[in-house]
């Protein structure tokens, strides 16, 4: 068996490929197979899969992740799976002299930026570690970018920036900046920053990529989303509630004027978010005159409700889920969803997985792996 270097010494074994389906290992015509990319959060729920994306595409990946919200056993997984480890560096995007270090040892031609807090109902609690992370982080990445000579940049933002909708499906030419919330606002500052940076450097190529309720794991269960604590998303606490890991669901509002009074979102399976991130990427890196920032909204165009969500859950997992209805909770809005069309022109991307298949696989992760990255840790 293969040993392959995971950062720092760390080494992980490397068996059979795992992963089935799209084929990830034919290249986009536009990027050659000696690129290398830096994944900022790659060790996380969204920039693992990501990251995977990559690997087997036939680039090279470094990851930075501070790992507060995430375990670098989602990497020595992935690295199994797509028979080849990335560059594994613990650290944070706020720290300028590792981010130079980082840059100057692994020049690399690209970053796709993930590492941002992402919990509405800790962002109005903590507003200032969301400002801090989410846009200092940004700022600093920035100016690290910049001395390094690297211009293009994938941005992992939010449909949070729309606040609550002026219409659904939302399209990404509604008018942001009516954000509820420290979080929808974190990111709307940071996209603020990179349009201004854009706008100021012509060899600046910005991707906004405003995506909606990511739920879902890969068809193996080998990676997940393995939050810490008391999950913050729907998802992951239904499937604990399901476990019996805590005793039921509790449904904050039910008087919105949706179809059974829960709150509707559009949720999309990660990996389909992945190969969205690798389409951008593409779209970036084959543009021959200035692009400055472009935006595409990332969903699927279908609203569920809580409820529906939940239904959905227990016919996947055969397991009954209780909950208990709450008031409304401050940061919510009462539907978003999305409008996908300019990703499916533009990009070629669209959402192919369905709600069925993301609440299976979502299940599969969790029976898999009951105690998250854990089960597979020494």
């Amino acid at each position: 068996m293969k040993r392959a270097a995971l950062g720092y010494g760390v080494n992980v074994e490397v068996g059979e490929v795992l992963l089935s389906g799209t084929n990830y290992r034919e290249k986009p015509s536009s990027m050659t197979q000696s690129m290398k990319f830096l994944i900022t959060g790659g060790a996380g729920y969204i920039g693992s899969h990501t990251t995977l994306v990559l690997l087997r595409a036939g680039f090279d990946v470094v990851v930075l992740d501070n790992l507060c919200n995430a375990s670098s056993e989602s990497l020595k997984r992935v690295a199994q799976m797509a028979g080849r480890a990335p560059i594994f560096v613990e650290g944070d995007i706020r720290d300028r002299v590792l981010l130079d270090q980082l840059l100057a040892q692994h020049p690399v031609q690209a970053v796709l930026h993930f590492a941002g807090l992402k919990a509405v109902g800790e962002s109005v609690t903590q507003p200032l570690l969301y400002y801090s992370n989410n846009v200092e982080g940004t700022v600093t990445l920035c100016k690290a970018m910049e001395a390094a000579g690297v211009f293009t940049l994938v941005f992992s933002s939010s449909a949070t920036v729309y606040g609550d909708p002026v219409t659904v499906p939302i399209t990404e030419d509604q008018p942001v900046g009516q954000t509820i919330n420290p979080y929808g606002r974190s990111k709307l500052i940071a996209e603020q920053v990179l349009g201004d940076l854009a706008a100021s450097d012509p060899r600046w190529r910005v991707a906004l990529l405003r995506y909606f309720n990511p739920v879902g794991a890969h068809e193996t269960g080998q990676i997940g989303e393995d939050p810490r604590g008391i999950p913050n998303n729907l998802l992951p606490y239904i499937a604990r509630v399901a476990m019996g890991k805590l005793p039921e669901l509790v449904v904050f509002g039910y008087d919105y004027p949706t179809v059974d009074g829960t709150g509707v979102r559009d949720y999309i399976h990660v990996m389909d978010l992945a190969e969205g991130h690798l389409a951008a990427l593409s779209a970036l890196k084959a543009k021959k005159s200035r692009v400055g920032v472009q935006v595409w909204n990332l969903g699927t165009g279908q609203g569920y409700s809580v409820l529906q969500i939940l239904r959905a859950f227990e016919a996947a997992s055969g397991r009954t889920v209780p909950y208990r209805l709450a008031p409304r909770r401050a940061g919510d809005v009462a539907i978003s969803y999305a409008n996908s069309a300019k990703a499916a022109l533009e990009l070629g991307w669209t959402a192919k997985r369905d709600l069925s298949t993301m609440m299976r696989e979502a299940w599969r992760w969790q029976i898999m792996n009951p105690d998250g990255y854990q089960t597979g840790e020494s």
